[in-house]
């Protein structure tokens, strides 16, 4: 699973607008893997289906996840990986709640998301 590195949602809290997470996993490959560090703009209401986001499925609390964004449901966003052979995403989860767009790869080659 694309998880991210992560201290404690609180420490997110800042409400600072851009913040870094580091991909653990295969779950966005090709498109991002192991290892890359993204930068990500706070806020769920700036999302559109196609999106890279990282969020918090509402059955696993204190997880952040980086997934991709298909369709608003039931008041959050229905989440895919772009590695159809991992399904550790809302086809087991369920809804996620969005904490934010990710805007780009800085690490280990730049790379503009969105």
């Amino acid at each position: 699973m694309a998880g991210v590195t992560r201290r404690r949602l609180d420490a997110l809290r800042w409400q600072l607008p851009l913040f870094a997470v580091l991909v653990h996993g295969p779950s966005m490959a090709p498109t991002l893997r192991a290892g890359d560090a993204l930068i990500v703009r706070r806020g769920a209401r700036r999302v559109r289906a196609g999106d890279v986001v990282v969020a918090e499925f509402r059955s696993r609390p204190g997880l952040l996840v980086v997934k991709r964004a298909v369709e608003e449901r039931d008041g959050g966003w229905w989440l895919i990986g772009d590695n159809e052979f991992v399904t550790d995403d809302s086809r087991a989860h369920g809804v996620a709640d969005v904490i934010g767009r990710v805007i780009f790869r800085y690490y280990p080659r730049p790379f503009r998301l969105s």
